[in-house]
This record gives structure tokens, C-alpha cells and sequence, in this order.
């Protein structure tokens, strides 16, 4: 700890006496300054020890040395030494008056001792201190690596929670807690997730102080207490990979800082692979994937290796996921390419960057399913693929409900049931469970869903979920409207005449399934003035009404124009 008036009163050599402010002898000395200024104050930063003599000030006068001696006070001087036998021989009553009627501490210098004696002793003292504080640390820095390699981070948490004399708390990408030391401190760094949201949000490194001290020894053990919480964020990035929260009863010292300085080191290189590592990773998922969509499961299972491999036994789905603005182009894309038959993959043009890495809903996506497999140990491959995002995860595992619950959240803050298009927006399509030799039905039923996902506005749609409702909604395309409405225009255009109901006649008699009674008595019309009808729209419109592939073509019409009313 840094030297105090009573390290220097008991210091043997300087010999110095209390004159007043013995009760604040603990109060530490961060400097010496000899000053012989009526007013110094002007050149004090607080916590120094101040040497006079008195040239200048007339030390007997009470009313000159309460407000000296106040000023001083106010300037957060930690003490007031008085040397004897140059200008007084004694320390004179009115200073000493005024002193403890101030709190502050006053010491009697003798003769013999210089000014320069007690500035070296109190800088002997700091450096020793400092010493002291760097040795600790690097004391500490040995411990944590050790604990760090035995024992992971939870090993480094209990480490430094021990080192700070406090607790700690590891967060992930997603604001999640990942561990704490001791077991108690879940429930406190729970409590503290929204300013670790808050901390993610401006750009890494960054780092913030949650409460004030207070409230150690009165919490019961449980972390309950308004303690001090610093957080630090992890990563080398723009974006933070994870963060670190320290909570103590009071600020942190030299050591104490240096061990988290050590442990923030430490944990960034736990939490966050190398680049150049993670790209070579990103590197084998991607060729993994193009091995699986090429029908080659045996060649993806050799070179996913343990990485992936134990992804490949087991059922999984697909997901896709990219860009409202994206989806909505490559459909676009599509509709214009629709008689290329050269089976070559229309890509729509890339979206408008965005303004921050918070706005970027498929990176964050990414980022979500990453923690999640980190979490529950479950591999999961995840391949950037342009303006979209390709997860090959476990089926009823972490990775797809994350992603779910992901896509929950991103629905409400993209406000509900509106209809997605925004450029900032997202979509997301997942497979049916599938196997690797059926990888390639699996993208396509993926890519079939995030279609889905953006022609009904949502943000995600599961493959399995398209069976389970009408195939009409799925019509809601101007292509597809155009086409009804150019179908049936003719029909349309002969009822305006008034020269008989043709589209109702052909409604209620595709309805009954071409059933004349039933139909005729539907429109409430002898079946021969039906019939009548029926070939009075294969006329108009040339075409039979006995092919099948016509009357499918005729009843999607009519519903789709309905549904546009």
C-alpha cells in the first residue's frame, strides 16, 4: 500500500512529532512539496504532504492560520509539516489551533531533518509500493495463465475473483452469461446483462463501471450488494466477441488492475480464435458444404474430419438466411431469368452496407447460433455465402432454437406482422431434418422456405410448416395476379356486357367439381343454361374445359384474383 503520515511518523530516521490530526495519520501520502507561498494552493493536485518553514506567513496570528490551514483543507492536502528552529523555534499555538480545528494533520519537522530526507523516504516508499504492486501482478498473470490452461476460463474466473477479492463473470457474444466465480455471482451478473448489451453495442475494446462501492459485507454472500462492476469487452474486432465483468467493494488497486489486465488478455485469446485460424475453418465448412450439395457425403465426412464430422451422423437442417432486400431482388432476378435453363445460380446485387454492425441482422445471426453450439458443445457449420448465411446445424438442437428465438426478436423489433422488405431486415428458411446424402434437397427445401418467409412477411419459415397450410397464400406474386387477371379478362369483360354471369357460372361449377346439378342449383340455374355457359367460356377463352391442366389453371385464377379483392 502507498506510504501514509504514519509510516513517516514511525519512520526512525526523520524523527517527526504530531502536533495535531493524529486521528488521520492513515490518510496516505501521494507526494511531498515544499512551499513557502502564502497561497500554494494554485499548485496542489491533493494528497501531498506540504513542508513550510513560514518565510512568509506570520505563524502566530490565528486568524491568518485558520484561513491558511482552510485552504489547504480544501485543496485535499493529506498533512502539513512544520520545521522547527529556522524561523520558529517551536511550532506556534495559532497553527496548531488552527490544524486541529480543521482536521488536518501536522507534524513537527526538527532542525536536523531536511526537507529532502522526508521527500526521499515518502518516493523510497512509493517505488517500493509500485514494486511491489508490479511483482503481485505478475504473481497474479502467472496464476491466472495457469488456470487458464488447467482449468479453462472458469479455472481463470475463480483465479481472479480470488486475486480482485471479489467476484467475476464472463459473458458471450450474444450478452449471455457463460461462467462466474464464485457460484453466487450468477445471480448478480445476471442482473447486470442490459449494460452488457449497452457494452457491445460501441465499438471494441471499450470498457464501463455499473454501481459504486458499498454493500460488500452486507449482501449475505450472495452478490446482492451495490458492489463496484467493472466491464471490459473481449475481441479483437470491431465487434466485442464476449465481455468480462469484475465486481469488488471498492475500486481496484495497482495489482488488482494488472490481474485484470492479465485476465482480459488471457480470455481474449481463449474466446476469440485467430483470424487466420477461423478462416481456415470457414474455409473446410465451405468446401464440406460443397461436397454435400454435390452428392458426395463420403468426401465431405473425410475432410469435415472432428470438426464437422460428428455433424454428419445425425439428422440436421439447413438454414438460410439473408437480406429482405436480397431476397427480394434474387426473385426478382429469377422471375427475369425465368426460360434460362443453364441451371447457373442468380445472384441479386448486393445490399447497401449498413450503417453500424448493429443493424447487420444476418452477421448477428451468425454470431447467435456460434455461441449457441459454443454453449452446449454441439457442432455447427456456418459458411458466409455472399449477401446470405448457410448453417448446417444439429436437428432439435441449441443452434436451430436460437435461431428461432433469434428470429422472434427480430420480428418484433421489425415490427410484428408487417411484411419484410427493408433492406436492414431478415429472413430465414429451414429444412426438414435430412441426412448427408440428401444435403442438396435439404438447401433446396431451405431456399423454398426463406421464398416463403419473404412473399408472407415473416421472418422465418420452416420447411415442414409450408404442408401444413394453404398453397393460395403462396400466389400472392404480381407475376402470378397478372397471369390470373390476363386469363380471365375475357370472361370479365363478357359479364360487363350483362349478357350473363360467366365467372360465377365457372366458379360454382369448378367448385362442384364440374357436377352440373349441383352447380346449376349453387347458382340457382337450370343445368342445360350452365352447360350453356361452360361452352361459352371454352369459346372465349379457346380452351377445353375437359383438360384437367385448364381447369386447374382456371380455379388458381379465380382464387387468386379473389384473394385480391
Amino acid at each position: 500500500m502507498p506510504p501514509t503520515l504514519a509510516s513517516l511518523v514511525h519512520h526512525s530516521a526523520l524523527k517527526l512529532t504530531v502536533r495535531a490530526g493524529g486521528e488521520r495519520l492513515d490518510t496516505p501520502v501521494r507526494w511531498v512539496h515544499a512551499s513557502e507561498l502564502t497561497d500554494p494552493v494554485p499548485y496542489m493536485e491533493g494528497g501531498e504532504l506540504l513542508l513550510i518553514t513560514a518565510l512568509k506567513l506570520d505563524a502566530e496570528d490565528a486568524d491568518a492560520m485558520r484561513r491558511y490551514v482552510k485552504r489547504l483543507v480544501g485543496a485535499g492536502v493529506a498533512g502539513l509539516g512544520f520545521a522547527v528552529g529556522v524561523h520558529y523555534e517551536e511550532t506556534p499555538k495559532a497553527l496548531v489551533d488552527a490544524a486541529e480545528s480543521e482536521g488536518l494533520p501536522l507534524l513537527e519537522v526538527p532542525r536536523r531533518t531536511p526537507f529532502l530526507a522526508i521527500s526521499k523516504a515518502v518516493s523510497a516508499a512509493i517505488a517500493a509500493d509500485q514494486y511491489r504492486a508490479v511483482t503481485a501482478g505478475f504473481a497474479a498473470q502467472r496464476e491466472l495463465t495457469k488456470q487458464a490452461l488447467s482449468g479453462g476460463p472458469e479455472g481463470l474466473l475463480t483465479a481472479l475473483a480470488s486475486q480482485v477479492d471479489g467476484w467475476a463473470a464472463l459473458y458471450d457474444a450474444s450478452g449471455a452469461v457463460v461462467a462466474t466465480a464464485p457460484e453466487w455471482a450468477g445471480r448478480r451478473a445476471a442482473r447486470i446483462t442490459g449494460d452488457v448489451e449497452r457494452l457491445r453495442e460501441r465499438a471494441a475494446p471499450a470498457s464501463s463501471v455499473v454501481g459504486g462501492a458499498g454493500g460488500g459485507e452486507g449482501d449475505g454472500g450472495d452478490g446482492n450488494g451495490e458492489d463496484r462492476v467493472e466491464l471490459h469487452s473481449l475481441g479483437t474486432g470491431r465487434r466485442a466477441r464476449a465481455a468480462l465483468a469484475v465486481g469488488t467493494a471498492a475500486a481496484l488497486g495497482t495489482a488488482e488492475r494488472y490481474a485484470v489486465h492479465s485476465a482480459i488478455a488471457l480470455l481474449t485469446l481463449t474466446t476469440e480464435r485467430s483470424r487466420s485460424l477461423y478462416a481456415a475453418e470457414q474455409r473446410i465448412g465451405a468446401a464440406v458444404l460443397r461436397m454435400l450439395l454435390a452428392g458426395q457425403p463420403d468426401h465431405a465426412r473425410g475432410v469435415a474430419g472432428d470438426l464437422y464430422g460428428g455433424l454428419l451422423d445425425a439428422p440436421y437442417r439447413m438454414i438460410l438466411a439473408e437480406a429482405a432486400s436480397a431476397s427480394a431482388g434474387r426473385a426478382r432476378a429469377r422471375a427475369g431469368d425465368a426460360e434460362d435453363d443453364g441451371g447457373a445460380t442468380v445472384r441479386a446485387e448486393a445490399a447497401a452496407a449498413l450503417a453500424d454492425a448493429g443493424g447487420d441482422l444476418v452477421g448477428g445471426l451468425g454470431e447467435v447460433v456460434e455461441s449457441a453450439a459454443a454453449r452446449s458443445g454441439e457442432a455447427v457449420l456456418v459458411v458466409p455465402d455472399g449477401e446470405r448465411l448457410v448453417v448446417l446445424a444439429a436437428d432439435r438442437g441449441a443452434v436451430v432454437a436460437a435461431c428461432a428465438q433469434y428470429a422472434e426478436a427480430v420480428g418484433g423489433a421489425q415490427g410484428g406482422g408487417e411484411q419484410a422488405g427493408d433492406e436492414d431486415e431478415l429472413v430465414v428458411g429451414i429444412s426438414a431434418p435430412a441426412g448427408p446424402i440428401a444435403a442438396g434437397a435439404a438447401y433446396k427445401q431451405a431456399e423454398q422456405a426463406l421464398s416463403v418467409a419473404r412473399r408472407r412477411g415473416r421472418v422465418l419459415v420452416e420447411h415442414e410448416d409450408l404442408a401444413a397450410g394453404s398453397v393460395v397464400p403462396l400466389l400472392a406474386d404480381d407475376a402470378v395476379r397478372a397471369f390470373a387477371d390476363g386469363l380471365l379478362r375475357p370472361l370479365y369483360e363478357h359479364d360487363a356486357t350483362g349478357r350473363g354471369d360467366l365467372v360465377a357460372s365457372l366458379r360454382a361449377w369448378l367448385s362442384r367439381h364440374g357436377q352440373w346439378d349441383a352447380a346449376a342449383a349453387d347458382l340457382g340455374v337450370h343445368r342445360h343454361t350452365l352447360r350453356y355457359r361452360m361452352r361459352r367460356v371454352e369459346e372465349i377463352l379457346g380452351r377445353s374445359l375437359d383438360d384437367p391442366d385448364v381447369r386447374m389453371e382456371l380455379w388458381l385464377a379465380l382464387k387468386t384474383t379473389a384473394s385480391a379483392e
